[in-house]
């Protein structure tokens, strides 16, 4: 298997209607192909060189959690990790084998359906000022990465650029309809929790996570990617402690490798050395073979 990051992709004679930080999309008529690439983003800037195989991971974790889930929650995909591709997309199967998805059109809902079970990140930095996280109070006296009493529906804002921003439930029943979006929180807390639970199980805290869901047939599924080290934050649960950021399976090698240069976070970004490429790989293959037991 080639080492060399895929960072761009176009596919002759398949019309691409989307390209995002790490995913392009492409319109199969009546079906989507996902292609997760190896680009990497931190700071909102996508750095000029990747992550060999991290589109692997993303696309092998995803296939997993669908794998878990799909008796009791519906989801997006048409066929399975193993299934062999439509004709048509045989001739890129170099590609496209491992980290490519043939998926339903839907009608992706208005808002990010984050959950969170610890206090980290910009629910850490709203708890510290206020006591509350998206208007929901929270017990005082929590410290940084702590876990909550029970996990949190924090639903956000979709942002084309830039970050999301946090919405009270009301905002999201406003932007989603109130009974789409109780079915989303009631559907985003129970798969968390099932998560959660399993994840824990094989040394991976999940101390949140962001899902999406779509429309299709009058019902509500699950799409996108679900349950990554992209969409989430993975801690290894040896290394827990309350009362200080943790160690994590995702960006942590390069965020922390650009918060020590003199770059002011705003496009170009700077290339990533080899050192710190390498590292975050094996973060990323780490968490594949933790979740699901064996190696990509």
């Amino acid at each position: 298997m080639s080492q060399d990051p895929i960072l761009s992709l176009d596919l002759p004679g398949i019309p691409k209607v989307k390209s995002g930080k790490v995913r392009e999309v492409f319109d199969l008529g009546d079906s989507l192909l996902f292609v997760a690439t190896d680009r990497i983003s931190a700071f909102d800037c996508v750095m000029p060189n990747g992550i060999p195989r991290k589109g692997e991971v993303l696309t092998q974790i995803s296939y997993f959690w669908f794998d878990q889930t799909e008796s009791w929650l519906p989801n997006h995909r048409l066929l399975k990790a193993d299934d062999p591709l439509p004709d048509r997309l045989k001739p890129f199967a170099a590609v496209l084998d491992r980290r490519s998805m043939v998926v339903r059109k839907t009608r992706p809902l208005p808002i990010e359906c984050v959950v969170r079970g610890y206090l980290s990140g910009s629910g850490w930095k709203e708890y510290r000022k206020s006591g509350s996280v998206c208007g929901i109070a929270l017990p005082p006296g929590l410290q940084e990465s702590s876990e909550l009493p029970e996990p949190i529906f924090t639903p956000a804002t979709k942002a084309e650029s830039g970050h999301d921003e946090n919405i009270p439930f009301d905002e999201a029943c406003r932007l989603a309809g109130p009974e789409i979006a109780r079915q989303a929180r009631d559907l985003s807390l129970r798969l968390y929790t099932f998560a959660r639970d399993y994840a824990r199980t094989r040394g991976i805290l999940i101390a949140d996570t962001k899902f999406e869901f779509g429309i299709v047939d009058g019902r509500l599924i699950l799409i996108d990617e679900v349950l990554t080290p992209d969409s989430s934050r993975f801690w290894p649960a040896d290394q827990y402690a309350p009362g200080r950021g943790q160690p994590s399976f995702d960006k942590q090698f390069v965020r922390d490798h650009l918060e020590s240069l003199d770059w002011d976070k705003t496009p170009p970004a700077p290339a990533l050395p080899p050192a710190i490429v390498a590292r975050t790989q094996a973060k990323y293959l780490e968490a594949y073979r933790l979740l699901t037991g064996s190696p990509l």
